[in-house]
């Protein structure tokens, strides 16, 4: 599930739990700050990245920091492997600054390599944020521009255009893909074509979002994702009696999650 979020100041997503998946927070404008019951508190930036496991029960709270207008971002959500889903909670930070780019195509075209690798350029090294195996990439063509960027073979891939008109894939296949759209690929093949044309008013932009299919069913129950419904069911469960990895819900509540600007 991938949400574009746009939230502001006095809104947001006050406690809540999660089990099952991972998200993938990527903040585009503003800052957001989150604080669990692990004791966990920061914030987020423009450009910074937060990697959160929800394992077996994790309950936070997501709001836009109060000093901003405008917080909009990214947020992925990856499901775990089942022999994971009952892991401990855990959150890795990566701030813009980290993360590594390439430029491609002369200079009109710009990755940025949240995971996995562009043209020579790898994400950081040793940096496993997901249990699940997955690509992530944040490209920008100027018009005139275009990349052929290489995604395993197999694997689901999807894009979401953050802006301008970009055309995808070759000869006849060619699409043009607005903003705020969203374009599944094939699994067949290994590279994803895109470009903008040369008398386009302004760049395209998209995220390019890959991963290794883990052929397991999916049961979403509102925050809760495992793969049966008693599973799902017993989530609930669980979070309403604060045990089988909710203990520390009881009694728990965020300061974030009461913050609001009238």
């Amino acid at each position: 599930m991938l949400d574009h979020f746009n939230i502001p100041p006095g809104a947001g997503f006050p406690d809540h739990p999660h089990r099952g998946q991972e998200t993938i927070t990527y903040l585009l404008e503003g800052a957001v700050d989150h604080e669990d019951f692990t004791g966990s508190a920061g914030t987020i930036y423009a450009g910074d990245l937060q990697f959160m496991t929800a394992g077996k029960g994790i309950v936070h709270a997501e709001m836009p920091n109060q000093n901003q207008r405008a917080n909009i971002g990214m947020q992925l959500w990856v499901d775990l492997p089942e022999e994971d889903k009952m892991s401990e909670p855990q959150y890795r930070d990566l701030k813009g600054s980290q993360i590594p780019h390439v430029d491609v195509d002369g200079g009109k075209v710009k990755v940025i390599i949240i995971k996995s690798h562009s043209h020579g350029t790898d994400s950081l090294p040793d940096f496993r944020p997901t249990k699940t195996e997955i690509s992530m990439l944040d490209i920008e063509i100027k018009p005139g521009g275009k990349i052929t960027q290489k995604v395993d073979d197999n694997w689901n891939a999807f894009a979401y255009v953050l802006g301008g008109d970009i055309r995808f894939g070759e000869g006849e296949d060619k699409t043009v893909i607005g903003q705020y759209n969203f374009v599944k690929f094939k699994q067949e093949g290994d590279v994803v074509v895109a470009e903008v044309d040369e008398n386009a008013t302004e760049s395209g932009r998209f995220i390019l979002v890959a991963g290794k299919p883990l052929d397991q069913t999916v049961v979403q129950y509102g925050p809760f994702v495992l793969t049966t419904q008693e599973d799902a069911l017993q989530a609930v469960s669980d979070y309403r009696a604060s045990k089988n990895g909710f203990e520390r819900a009881w009694g728990w509540s965020s300061k974030i999650g009461r913050t609001r600007i009238l």
